[in-house]
Formats: C-alpha cells, structure tokens, sequence
C-alpha cells in the first residue's frame, strides 16, 4: 500500500467546514484503540471521537473490497461503510461540499468523483451492484389508499400504483386482519389490468400474497436490520426505496432496488418533512447518481409539471392528488405530459453537483 492510500482520519469539528486530518494509526494511538483489526479500529475510533464533540468522522482506506477502497463515516445523519476509489484530495473536497451547506454525511459522499455506495450498518462495504438491465419506464405512478380508489386509477390506464396503508399507532389484531383481503384484492385488480402494484411498508404480507414489488421507507429498512433485508433481498420481490438526501440514496443504491424516489421535488402539503424541496435541478442529478431508475414524487399537481419531471429523467412520477376525483378526466394528459418529457430527457443539463436538502445544523 503506497502513502497515497495509507490510512488517514479525517475530524470535522462541530461548527467547522474544515476538517482535520492526521494519520489513521496516530488517531489510534492518541485514543487509546489498540489490539482491534482495522474495521474495528475504525468503527472504535469515529465513536470515541464523535462522543468527544466531534460532528462527523471518516476513516479513509481501511480496507480494499475487489480493488476498491472501503472507508467509514460517522456523522449525525448516517453512519456506516462506504465502497468508493481513494480521495487524496478528500478533506478539500469534503471542505467544499460543507461551505455550500451540505450536511456532513451528505458532503462527505459529495467528495467523491461520483457517488459511492454506502452501507446499512456496520457489517462490512456493500457489494459492487451490477448493471441494471434495460426496462419499460414506469411512467405515470399513481399513489392510493383504498382498493376503490385503485380501482378508479387502473380504469382509467394507469399501469404503475403504489398501495399506501399506512398502519395507524393503534392498530390491533383486527386491523391487522382486515389488511389481508385489502391486500388480496388489490393484487388481483392488478393482476387483471396488467398493471404493477408496489405495496407500500407490508413487505412480508405482500410476499405471502405473491406481490412482485413492494415500497419502504429508509426508516423502515434500517429498522429491519441486517437479517430482515437479507430476508427481504431473498425474497425476490422488486423493492422502491424513497430518498430524500444524498446519504439516502447512497445507501438505496446498496440495495439495488427496482427504483430510487428523489422527493420531494416541490413543496408538497401530504406530507410534514424537513427537507427541502428537490427542484429540477436535483432530480436530474440524482437521475444521473441513482445508476437505477429514478421516480419523482412530491408536489406535482400538473401535466406540466410530469412533463418537466420526466424531461429532467425521471423514469417514473408520482401523482396523488394531481389525479382528481375522476382519475379518467386527467389521466390521459398526464400521459402523455410523461411521454413528451421522457422524448425530450437527452436534452437536459445535468448540474455537476446537488444543492443541499437539509438544513446545515440538521
């Protein structure tokens, strides 16, 4: 291992854009981490300095998966491994990304050429994600709550919905029972309209019912744990994953999922969240990063609107209270809204970075 990739640590102090950087086995020393293997140095040492005062720590060039680096970072956002070439210029890109009001763990991945893969927890790199194989664009992705409304949006054309029931706080048993026949005939709406229905959050139900494809949340992956998506991986249903950051996508794409969502792109009033709204401009970066396909979803309302979403590349976009009361009286220029944008998409500047979706002190 030449000097370029000798081990280093990189220290960002809370309220600094300008990390630190000293040698990975100094750290270790001055910390009093010894006798552990080097994955382990490195998990040891980014907790003992984040838990004195540090805001964000990576430790660069631990490890070497099939010829490529493996790194770990360590902020309030994310933590966990990251698979991606050496950096040498890595704490001025870091640096960088922080002035322009990225979070840490955002602009910590911003440092790199283009975006790495990052892992789910602590049990080692994320394996290297094949190609994706060249499929059908998802289109227009209506979002519904009921089997009546799923209906209504399959009648009127629409061959790509996602089933969201949401399990309230004090869901029991009974609850839990009625969701069996919703998920049931859902599938078999689907089914006899050609359509795909992605089952949002009840992944393991949806399996048991023969599902081909479920939504969930990054909260709730991370809740499932390494065995859960291992369990859920072996499964073989195809997985949309949302994404609001860039930590998020990183670690989507570790998944290789059967889309990523970038959202929300603009204000949006279904739902109460922090981030900031995506724009254009990030969709089509994150259309470019994601290596998958990418679904646009939040405050979009019109045709103009999914026209300028697919235009920026997105391969699907979702609409929920865009669709009306009568799904078949907008349904159509919606569609053909999405076919004009995604004929046009060649054409649309990529910028060469994201802006922030996170407040900097978040």
């Amino acid at each position: 291992m030449n000097a370029a990739t000798m081990p280093l640590v990189a220290v960002l102090a809370t309220g600094s854009t300008v990390p630190e950087v000293m040698p990975f086995a100094q750290a270790c020393e001055v910390h009093g981490v010894r006798g552990l293997a080097p994955a382990d140095a490195a998990r040891a040492l980014a907790t003992a300095l984040r838990a004195g005062g540090a805001a964000a720590v990576v430790v660069l060039s631990v490890d070497r998966i099939d010829g490529e680096a493996a790194h770990w970072l360590d902020a309030q956002q994310a933590r966990g491994w990251i698979r991606g070439d050496d950096v040498p210029t890595f704490a001025q890109a870091w640096g960088a990304a922080l002035a322009q009001g990225h979070v840490p763990a955002d602009a910590a991945l911003l440092a790199w050429p283009s975006l790495p893969l990052l892992s789910w927890g602590d049990q080692g790199a994320p394996a290297a994600q094949a190609a994706m194989p060249a499929r059908e664009p998802l289109g227009l992705y209506a979002i519904v709550d009921s089997t009546a409304r799923l209906r209504q949006v399959l009648q009127a054309g629409v061959r790509t919905v996602q089933l969201r029931v949401k399990r309230p706080a004090d869901a029991d048993a009974a609850w839990d029972n009625a969701l069996r026949p919703t998920l049931g005939e859902g599938l078999a709406l689907a089914r006899d309209a050609g359509a795909t229905l992605f089952i949002n959050d009840h992944w393991r139900l949806a399996a048991e019912f023969g599902a081909a494809a479920v939504h969930l949340g990054q909260e709730d992956l991370l809740a499932l744990g390494e065995a859960g998506r291992a369990e859920l991986r072996a499964s073989g249903v195809a997985l949309g994953i949302s994404s609001h950051a860039m930590w998020e996508l990183a670690r989507a794409r570790a998944l290789a999922p059967r889309y990523v969502a970038c959202g929300p792109v603009w204000p949006t009033t279904t739902k109460d969240m922090p981030w900031r709204p995506q724009g254009l401009d990030n969709l089509a970066w994150w259309c470019r990063a994601a290596r998958a396909p990418v679904v646009a979803i939040g405050g979009i309302l019109t045709a103009e609107q999914v026209r300028l979403t697919a235009r920026a590349g997105a391969d699907g976009v979702c609409v929920l209270r865009g669709l009306g009361a009568d799904p078949r009286q907008v349904v159509p220029a919606l569609q053909e809204a999405f076919a004009t944008g995604h004929a046009e998409a060649a054409a649309t500047p990529v910028p060469a970075r994201p802006h922030p979706t996170l407040g900097a002190l978040a």
